[in-house]
């Protein structure tokens, strides 16, 4: 949670830390400021003190809403630092830096740097800021393991009922496209058609995802997956928009989205199958919801996450498919990881793979995804079942959004 934050600034030796770009979209920004119109940003937090957030004049009514101490660029001028910089636009920013740092009570030691901007500009800003300030030691984390994703981690009751808020949501809009699908009608070749007779695309039903998400107040920053066939046997597909809607092929519906302005995330996926299913699709989509379901039955408080991903690449060799257990980096079968953690990134700690580090458990407060599923993209097939989940303190595996997991899809107007 964010009251670790200064704890692992300690325990990693960053005396300050900055954060760079807009308070939009940019999960470490949006940590400290919740959003807000407020574009090239910079917060510098040192440790132990409160986090102090520079903007532009024309924002501060949009910074204000954060409830952080805050100082305008203008406090610096700007045409006497360019003077003074040779008309060096980088040295200009560097100097300012120097002069924000100053203000931050930040003269000297490890700084750690995030956020997400333009990563030559920031390069070259510190380069120089470096030059001027060798006190101050530039420190860059990996992703997967830097302090905010440390604290975000575990998430509050607060945070918690936002990410439930954002699965009501998922689930309305799967349902909208649910009903819309099994609504058509469908012609000899067993191709599904829009109201006005001509057939239905993958494209189509694409922009009705967008506009439904849309409608309900959330975005889509990172995209969504609608795939069809082939499509659907490769797990980040997202679905070529000229396929057309057919019965009796797999669906990969994967949907993703955040709440405004770059804030909470949920993660949901379901496989259909419109009118029927090859009795080959139904065998392998019965065994991912066998496995998903052994998964909710047997999840434990404080259990490593990889140890289920483990569990689930055994259960699936079990059934003669490949996985990452015993094959390396396979394109057919069991081909990722279980699931991830999901807060303001959709993907964050803790991670599943079979590499992840021991610390990656079920702990109190953790939101993770489970997500078993099987790809044959030559036999034009593709299936996966996810849900979030929210480890409650009492050890409860609660699922965030309730939905059915129907595979087959009855068409209203369609009869075998």
């Amino acid at each position: 949670m964010k009251s670790d934050l200064d704890n692992l600034m300690q325990a990693r030796d960053l005396d300050a830390l900055i954060v760079f770009g807009n308070a939009e979209h940019n999960p470490p920004m949006y940590y400290f400021t919740g959003g807000g119109h407020v574009s090239h940003a910079t917060i510098i937090k040192k440790r132990g003190e409160e986090p102090i957030y520079f903007h532009a004049d024309m924002e501060r009514d949009e910074a204000a809403k954060s409830g952080l101490k805050r100082i305008p660029y203008t406090k610096y001028d700007f045409d006497e630092l360019y003077k003074k910089a040779n008309k060096d636009s980088l040295l200009t920013s560097a100097l300012r830096y120097e002069l924000m740092f100053k203000d931050a009570g930040v003269t000297s030691g490890r700084v750690g740097v995030y956020g997400t901007y333009d990563i030559g500009l920031v390069f070259g800003m510190l380069t120089q800021l470096q030059k001027l300030s060798p006190q101050l030691e530039f420190v860059g984390e990996p992703r997967e393991d830097s302090i905010f994703m440390r604290a975000m981690e575990t998430k509050d009751d607060a945070e918690v009922e936002r990410i439930r808020k954002m699965g009501k949501i998922t689930t309305g809009v799967v349902e909208k496209i649910r009903e819309y699908l099994t609504s058509r009608d469908v012609r000899a070749d067993e191709v599904l058609l829009k109201e006005d007779g001509t057939p239905l695309t993958v494209g189509d039903v694409h922009s009705k995802i967008r506009l439904w998400v849309s409608e309900q107040g959330a975005e889509l920053p990172s995209g969504f997956i609608f795939a069809i066939g082939r499509d659907a046997g490769v797990p980040h597909s997202a679905g070529t928009p000229s396929d057309l809607m057919r019965l009796g092929q797999t669906i990969v519906f994967d949907i993703y989205p955040a709440e405004a302005g770059g804030g909470y995330y949920y993660d949901f996926t379901r496989t259909w199958s419109l009118g029927y299913a090859t009795p080959e699709a139904q065998e392998l989509y019965d065994q991912v919801k066998e496995i998903f379901d052994q998964l909710m039955d047997n999840f434990d408080l404080n259990a490593a996450f990889k140890d289920y991903n483990k569990m689930t690449c055994e259960y699936f060799e079990s059934k003669g498919h490949q996985s990452p257990l015993n094959t390396k980096s396979p394109v057919e079968g069991y081909v990722h990881s279980l699931g991830h953690g999901v807060g303001l990134n959709i993907h964050e700690r803790p991670f599943s793979g079979l590499t992840a580090s021991d610390d990656q458990r079920l702990a109190p407060g953790v939101v993770i995804t489970s997500e078993p599923g099987l790809y044959y993209p030559e036999k034009g097939m593709g299936f996966r079942i996810e849900d979030t989940l929210w480890v409650r303190a009492d050890g409860v595996m609660e699922k965030l959004a309730e939905y059915p997991y129907d595979f087959v899809l009855p068409m209203k107007k369609w009869k075998k």
